[in-house]
């Protein structure tokens, strides 16, 4: 399968992203004082949050950014310190920048982060934090409307990104299952280069009415074997938290987990384990974090423009492969990169 030619676009998603980074850095100057609390001695990851009263998440995005930005890093013993950079945003410092930041302390979007920092996400969720579900209640991608725009907004970065996963993913004869698949484009692209395989597009309803469109649109491209692909997928209307998923040779989980707090990936790990064949594969792929927890600045900045609109956070392949294991998977050590700054990773089922 010969792969279609492209600038990179990954200019353009980082451009996107930085603002939340922005918000994050003068939030932790000005409502926070990571810098001042820093300024003394050392502290460590859990001492820190401790004192500035963050849950996990919020810390989890606000301390890896602020390592990604050069402000912040780790010492020998594991424990967050001042750079020389980041010392120049306290106020002992001569000169320093601190109140230079402050010009933007006030803004609304900043107060908001500072907000949705301290109590781990918006204090008023009527209708559930951006598209994610919330509890019992009914997901916003239940809405027609909602769920139209989301899907469509995210189909252009599916069908740059689906003909590269479908590429690195793995070769079979046997039957794939994307979860939360959207568009179904990772699906489709993966059909065409296994033209024996089945898949299920497993999603929301009305998630699943774009994707039947995309299908649709995708069969009738004139390239070759296109117009097999609608035969040998189902569009599967369900809710991965609680619905009985279809046994599958492979599983995707693209852009997923990191939409879900680190309870809910353990989980949405267990119940991927559990429906996977013996000798089945789940591969992820998402932006992930470095392991030191230290950048690359293009995730951490993701990472705060999840923290934004998910329950979710980026996270590191460490994390993933933690609780691949938990699962009963045995994770590998492979770091496939694509494009936009994601790249997959896979675990084995024994």
């Amino acid at each position: 399968m010969s792969l279609p030619t492209h600038p990179d676009l990954a200019p353009i998603t980082r451009h996107l992203r930085a603002m939340y980074s922005s918000r994050l850095l003068i939030a932790a100057v000005h409502h926070l004082y990571v810098f001042e609390e820093l300024a003394t001695s050392p502290l460590s990851i859990e001492d820190l949050q401790t004192r500035l009263g963050l849950k996990e998440r919020p810390a989890m995005v606000l301390f890896p950014a602020l390592c990604a930005m050069g402000m912040l890093a780790f010492n020998r013993a594991n424990q967050l310190q001042l750079t020389d950079l980041g010392t120049c945003l306290t106020y002992r410092a001569n000169p320093n920048l601190a109140a230079y930041v402050g010009l933007e302390k006030s803004d609304p979007a900043v107060l908001e982060m500072v907000e949705r920092l301290k109590n781990d996400g918006p204090l008023k969720t009527p209708t559930g934090i951006a598209y994610i579900k919330e509890g019992e209640g009914p997901s916003p991608m239940d809405d027609p409307e909602t769920s139209r725009s989301l899907t469509l907004a995210l189909a252009g970065r599916a069908q740059l990104l689906a003909p590269i996963v479908a590429h690195k993913l793995p070769r079979h004869n046997g039957h794939l299952l994307d979860i939360a698949g959207g568009s179904g484009f990772f699906t489709y692209e993966w059909l065409l280069a296994n033209p024996e395989a089945t898949a299920t597009v497993l999603d929301r309803p009305q998630v699943l009415t774009v994707a039947a469109e995309c299908l649709d649109t995708f069969s009738r491209s004139n390239r070759s074997g296109a117009d097999t692909v609608p035969g040998r997928v189902t569009l599967l209307p369900g809710d991965m938290l609680t619905d009985e998923l279809p046994e599958a040779n492979l599983i995707l989980a693209a852009s997923l987990f990191h939409d879900w707090p680190t309870e809910t990936c353990r989980l949405l790990a267990q119940r991927f384990a559990n429906t996977l064949k013996p000798g089945g594969e789940l591969w992820v792929h998402d932006a992930f974090l470095n392991d030191a927890l230290d950048g690359p600045q293009a995730v951490t900045d993701y990472s705060a423009q999840l923290f934004w609109v998910t329950k979710g956070r980026a996270y590191s392949r460490r994390e993933y492969r933690q609780w691949f294991t938990e699962a009963g998977l045995v994770a590998t050590t492979e770091n496939i990169s694509t494009q936009l700054d994601y790249g997959l990773i896979r675990a084995l089922k024994p």
